[in-house]
């Protein structure tokens, strides 16, 4: 593999438009850093007028991503349209979650200024996109600068109806339910008296006192989503694991944790994910 230097440019002034941005992401939703995510409608029309540039949809189909691209710095009616579209959509898709998602090169103070005033009360996203170029090539950097998440419910009190394994064989990849096993097994390494318990929204495991780790294995192949409970004590130590293992978080409440890992991460990282896995029960011991 050899080093290559490349020079940063601003895609406008290079001749790019936001419709050949829309067309790339098109072609591959998971560049913008999102996870399994599907376009569901692109330039949808709004009932306020507009247009959203994308309506994109977990591979679950649990969330829905109200998703705005901006060439350049953004600005006040950006963010406004965003989260008009983010209001408009959850109102006509209700059983859903919903997120704001902005897509720009320059990702400004004042966008942040905004965000504060409105008291994190906006599950609201921010990619700043870097655009660089070498030779006759361009390349595409997308980097999640913000990400803003209230769960709408305790995970201990969210699908708390019990179901089999069964439920979940049926639900999920063969692989992905091998990945789950793998988890549980490293996860109880030391804890003879885990709890793993099935429930129908995820596979929650814990021990006498209380659930810490809840993991969701998917339709996709070889892949499990994850959240752990973690403490003031250990959470920044948890966060430089998983970004060693090649994955990015997101922060739920206060100190829940949710990321996801693939059969190819398990294997290369098994000793490190054992010891995320591993700190995070000792914690409630």
């Amino acid at each position: 593999m050899k080093y290559v230097k490349t020079d940063a440019i601003n895609l406008r002034d290079h001749g790019f438009n936001e419709k050949w941005l829309q067309d790339i992401i098109e072609e591959d939703p998971s560049i913008i850093g999102l996870g399994e995510i599907e376009v569901y409608r692109r330039e949808r029309k709004q009932t306020s007028g507009g247009r959203i540039d994308f309506l994109m949809l977990s591979a679950d189909s649990t969330t829905m991503y109200e998703v705005e691209i901006m060439l350049g710095a953004t600005d006040e009616s950006h963010i406004i349209r965003t989260i008009e579209y983010w209001d408009l959509e959850r109102r006509r898709f209700p059983s859903r979650e919903h997120r704001a998602v902005l897509i720009a090169e320059n990702i400004t103070n004042r966008f942040f200024n905004v965000i504060s005033l409105m008291n994190k009360s906006i599950p609201i996203i921010a990619i700043q996109l870097n655009a660089f170029k070498h030779e006759d090539k361009v390349f595409l950097d997308f980097v999640k600068v913000l990400d803003i998440y209230e769960s709408p419910e305790d995970e201990e009190d969210l699908g708390l109806e019990v179901v089999d394994r069964k439920y979940w064989e049926n639900k999920s990849a063969k692989s992905s339910i091998k990945l789950l096993d793998e988890i549980i097994a490293i996860a109880s390494e030391g804890f003879e008296e885990l709890r793993v318990t099935y429930n129908k929204h995820h596979v929650a495991l814990g021990t006498s006192q209380k659930n810490c780790i809840w993991l969701r294995p998917r339709k996709t192949e070889g892949y499990c989503h994850i959240e752990l409970l973690t403490s003031e004590q250990n959470i920044e130590e948890t966060k430089m694991a998983i970004e060693a293992i090649g994955q990015s978080y997101t922060i739920r409440k206060e100190k829940i944790i949710a990321f996801a890992i693939t059969k190819s991460d398990y294997s290369k990282n098994r000793d490190l994910i054992k010891e995320i896995i591993g700190k995070t029960i000792s914690i409630y011991k």
